[in-house]
């Protein structure tokens, strides 16, 4: 079953039933002849998060973004989802909006989403953008403090608080609040409804698993997108990933785990770029 209604921005947003699974989906159509670019958002974060993204992003590419299981408008299923089953979910969601083959952006959580998608679907993802992600459980992780910020949806729901500890754990020029885009609208992207149910699903989905025994099996070129100053995910697991990956371009920016949106210019231009390589 799907339903479907128009939204700003030119988008059409629809609710995919799969199974019985709920799923809210949004696609931007494309003036291009390309294959659609699938964004996956980080842990908590409907797909608003990603609007200065999309908006900076060469209009001539198709976009496709999703709320997770629990997130957003998509209800949480009943149990927890492990990431081969939402990727799984997203294929079929996929087959229903009638999609080939694709391109898959993932961002924090959602990049081992991503990878898990990629690895799964080889013939079916083309190109693979990993943006301030890394490899799972066995991964360098931010300092205890920073994860201590990340086990509790609280940045979600209150945005004083989300505001109060942006620089700290989110890092580049948050910290100050000198990026090209401000603080305020930085968190306030990422402030959106977020069910406590669906972010301990979130991290349940990811408990244990780790990319990499499959990473050098990843034969989708790749573009690992990483901030210098990135307090969650240290810079040092894109260098990991970059050693593993068997094609793949790694590009580092000043700024810290939120780069996509704080820098969406820049960093937009640079995925289209790289979707656009021959």
């Amino acid at each position: 079953m799907m339903t479907t209604s128009d939204v700003g921005r030119s988008e059409r947003a629809s609710m995919l039933t799969i199974g019985r699974r709920p799923l809210a989906v949004r696609v931007r159509p494309g003036a291009g002849t390309g294959p659609p670019l699938v964004l996956m958002n980080g842990i908590g974060a409907t797909m608003d998060v990603l609007d200065p993204f999309v908006d900076a992003l060469d209009p001539a590419i198709e976009v496709v973004r999703f709320d997770a299981p629990g997130v957003g408008a998509s209800p949480a299923p009943t149990v927890p989802q492990r990431y081969c089953s939402i990727a799984r979910l997203l294929g079929a969601a996929l087959d229903r909006l009638d999609y080939g083959r694709v391109d898959v952006l993932g961002i924090s959580w959602g990049g081992g989403l991503a990878q898990q998608f990629a690895f799964q679907n080889p013939r079916r993802c083309r190109r693979l953008v990993l943006a301030a992600t890394a490899t799972g459980s066995l991964m360098v992780p931010g300092s205890p403090t920073v994860l201590a910020k990340m086990v509790t949806p609280r940045r979600h729901t209150d945005p004083d608080y989300a505001r109060r500890i942006a620089g700290s754990l989110y890092g580049g020029s948050l910290r100050a609040d000198t990026g090209p885009v401000p603080l305020n609208k930085s968190v306030d992207a990422i402030g959106r409804r977020s069910s406590r149910r669906g972010y301990a699903y979130q991290l349940l989905s990811a408990a244990g698993w780790t990319s990499l025994p499959f990473l050098p099996l990843i034969r989708q070129r790749t573009l690992i997108l990483a901030g210098a100053d990135d307090p969650i995910v240290p810079l040092v697991n894109a260098k990991i990933m970059a050693r593993l990956l068997p094609d793949v371009r790694l590009e580092v920016n000043p700024d810290g785990h939120l780069g996509l949106i704080v820098r969406a210019e820049q960093l937009g231009d640079s995925v289209a770029r790289f979707l656009g390589q021959p």
